[in-house]
């Protein structure tokens, strides 16, 4: 096996995603609408995943069912690092260069809302793919009653609540891409991932990407599920995603300004 080199050091993380995401600003409308989209996908497939392993899990101690779902859902970030993807959240890092001087903020602000609405595209699209593919009927619908029960359980939540939980959330998710960005190969990079993502699962907290898959396709088929808690309304979906986006940025903030007042470089060129 080839050297892979020596571990970054904290700096050189910090200077390499920096320098990450004003690449990720510049790119073309094109390119970042449809890496965006991609993302959605990605993060919702991490989310599908957990829940095909939260169905039933009501015979599993709550804790050990969290942190399986929570490792399982790390698949979602992998794709987006590793197969190249542009996630919102873990965007909101260009506020870190921002505050260096080295990206102008009117651009950081374009990526970011370009991404978000991208993201939003790919996750729905997802959730009514999902929904013909018959994935709710599984486990005798075991599936379908997982997803409806943690969307009852995030949209039952106060506004204060889910900002918090989306500021907790995505700082763990930056911290993971973090760590990402200080592998030198693929297994490095998804073990640097795996356990900031596996934390934000497990404790339950709201990543407002993942909850753009997980909502609108628990709100795609509540009607089929028994026993189902209150029906979510579209509504709701808003209700929650609001919170849970200003809580992203401001988790991301506080990781990227964190970075950029220690280990902040002067602008590029």
């Amino acid at each position: 096996m080839a050297d892979q080199g020596p571990m970054l050091q904290p700096s050189e993380i910090c200077d390499a995603v920096f320098s990450a995401c004003e690449d990720k600003a510049e790119l073309p409308f094109a390119k970042m609408l449809v890496l965006g989209i991609l993302a959605g996908l990605y993060i919702g497939f991490g989310g599908l995943f957990a829940t095909v392993a939260l169905a039933g899990a009501d015979v599993v101690p709550f804790g050990l069912s969290q942190v399986v779902a929570g490792l399982i859902f790390s698949l979602g970030l992998a794709l987006v690092i590793l197969a190249g993807a542009e996630l919102f959240t873990g965007n909101t890092l260009m506020i870190g260069p921002v505050a260096a001087g080295r990206l102008p903020v009117g651009r950081a602000v374009r990526a970011l809302a370009i991404v978000y609405l991208s993201n939003f595209v790919g996750a729905a699209l997802l959730a009514v793919i999902a929904l013909f593919s018959g994935l709710h009927e599984a486990g005798d619908g075991a599936v379908g009653r997982a997803a409806v029960n943690l969307a009852d359980t995030k949209t039952s939540k106060s506004f204060w609540t889910v900002l918090a939980s989306g500021v907790l959330a995505n700082m763990l998710v930056c911290l993971g891409v973090w760590l990402a960005y200080a592998g030198q190969s693929v297994t490095q990079k998804i073990i640097g991932l795996m356990l900031p993502i596996a934390a934000f699962v497990a404790a339950g907290f709201e990543h407002s990407i993942a909850n753009m898959y997980l909502l609108t396709y628990a709100f795609l088929v509540q009607n089929t599920v028994e026993a189902a808690p209150t029906l979510l309304a579209a509504s709701a979906i808003g209700a929650n995603l609001l919170p849970a986006t200003i809580g992203n940025i401001l988790g991301g903030a506080l990781i990227a300004l964190s970075y950029q007042a220690v280990y902040g470089q002067p602008k590029r060129g």
